[in-house]
């Protein structure tokens, strides 16, 4: 049967499935197909919202309709306009990007590691490396735009890349709800639980969205249960850690925290700086580090945002014409972000004042000669927080503090940045300055 017959007679059955209004909106004006290639059918959505939409709530029903008119279980595979182009031209690689609705540009190589992310990238590694042996299930947490979904996607293109065959699902939580209601009202429940409890690797993205929703985490739960008894890897996003999400019920936080919980934290400086400096290779930008430097002192909390704003300056140059991207031009073209900076700017006197009443010691012991733990450590968490809230240069940050030179307070930086890496306490301290600091 030809693919634009096995079409309209699905079609004709999703018809009497659905409300008119449904069917007009959601399938007949968003999809068309393109092709049958041994078990897979695909289908071409008319834009990525269809794709996205579309794909999250009726492909169950729509792989069950299709399979009904060709006589056999066919997997049912939605291209957004970009793939379908390649699907045309013989190019489209389904391990990356189709079959698993993984994100092509979000692979290991192109993540930047950094003092904030670095367990939670190697703990990625090791799960992506040795599905199920390593941690499982693996947690990952932290806030909006800092590259948990990034991993998420990386782990699945390594493992799909060097493990061919490897049954492997992406989805969101919202996802996930979607697809369960959608097959309790169509009576498909064995359909979803196939999907999702036959697989070796389970990534689940922002599974914080299930809570409150009795239903959801009923299901969740069996199916969790299923995988790790099976032997089969979960890796799990969130916004906070397990025991922090409101409303999620006690027996599935205790499994949430049976693997491997890893945090990621926001980007210090240099990292930012290594972030903007990837995305402008990636992108063939033209732009000093002074300016990469500029951008990256005032966006500091959200990655997305980073990228963004490195977008929109691109964009700016382009319409004026102009490849060379100088400090001129990125003050013009960020200049709400930039404005927003100085209207708050953080002086390295007052970082000096509120580390001082954060130990309770005076400027003076900071500022003096001695070296004891309990006044070097403090010290150095001055010189890290000067480089990082403020644009002092490693010599005015030594002079402040007693005439030291830029070589011990570049060494007093990369020690409490090491250190905040292993020793919780001191990364809370820092982060509570640095908050005081802000909102003051």
């Amino acid at each position: 049967m030809e693919t634009k017959n096995i079409w309209a007679n699905a079609c004709t059955l999703l018809r009497n499935e659905m409300a008119e209004v449904t069917y007009k909106t959601w399938i007949e004006s968003a999809l068309k197909p393109l092709n049958i290639v041994e078990d897979k059918f695909y289908l071409e959505a008319v834009t990525n919202y269809y794709h996205q939409f579309v794909s999250s709530r009726y492909e169950p029903l729509i792989t069950d309709v299709v399979s009904k008119v060709v006589g056999r279980n066919i997997k049912v595979i939605m291209l957004a306009p970009e793939q379908a182009e390649d699907f045309r031209n013989g190019k489209l690689n389904e391990n990356k990007n189709t079959a698993y609705s993984l994100n092509p540009k979000y692979t290991f190589s192109t993540f930047v590691v950094g003092s904030g992310n670095r367990f939670a990238h190697a703990a990625s590694l090791a799960v992506a490396d040795a599905p199920a042996d390593a941690y499982n299930p693996l947690f990952l947490y932290g806030g909006v735009g800092l590259g948990k979904t990034h991993l998420m996607h990386a782990i699945g293109h390594y493992v799909t890349n060097e493990k061919p065959g490897t049954r492997l699902v992406y989805c969101t939580s919202e996802q996930f709800t979607t697809e369960l209601v959608s097959a309790i009202q169509s009576n498909r429940n064995a359909q979803f639980r196939d999907k999702y409890r036959g697989v070796d690797v389970l990534l689940i993205d922002d599974i914080q969205f299930i809570a409150g929703r009795d239903s959801t985490q009923e299901e969740f739960f069996h199916t969790f249960n299923a995988l790790h008894n099976a032997g089969k890897q979960i890796v799990i996003t969130s916004d906070r850690p397990p025991k922090e999400i409101a409303k999620l019920e006690e027996r599935l936080r205790s499994r949430f925290e049976w693997g491997l919980i890893a945090d990621i934290q926001p980007p210090d400086m240099d990292t930012r700086v290594a972030i903007l400096r990837q995305k402008a290779k990636d992108t063939n930008m033209s732009i000093g580090d002074d300016v990469l430097e500029a951008i990256a002192l005032r966006v500091e909390n959200n990655i997305r945002e980073l990228e963004g704003t490195l977008t929109r300056l691109s964009a700016y140059a382009a319409l004026n014409a102009t490849f060379d991207i100088t400090m001129e031009l990125a003050e013009e073209a960020l200049k709400d972000i930039f404005m927003e900076r100085e209207s708050y700017a953080i002086t390295c006197e007052d970082i000096l004042d509120a580390v001082s009443s954060y130990y309770s010691l005076s400027t003076d012991e900071l500022c003096g000669p001695k070296r004891s733990r309990s006044i070097a450590i403090p010290r150095q968490v001055v010189m890290y927080l000067c480089r990082e809230l403020t644009e002092a240069s490693l010599p005015g940050i030594g002079q402040m503090l007693g005439g030291r030179d830029h070589s011990t307070v570049l060494h007093g930086y990369r020690r409490i940045e090491e250190m905040m890496e292993s020793t919780p306490t001191l990364r809370a301290a820092v982060d509570d300055i640095s908050k005081k600091l802000i909102r003051s």
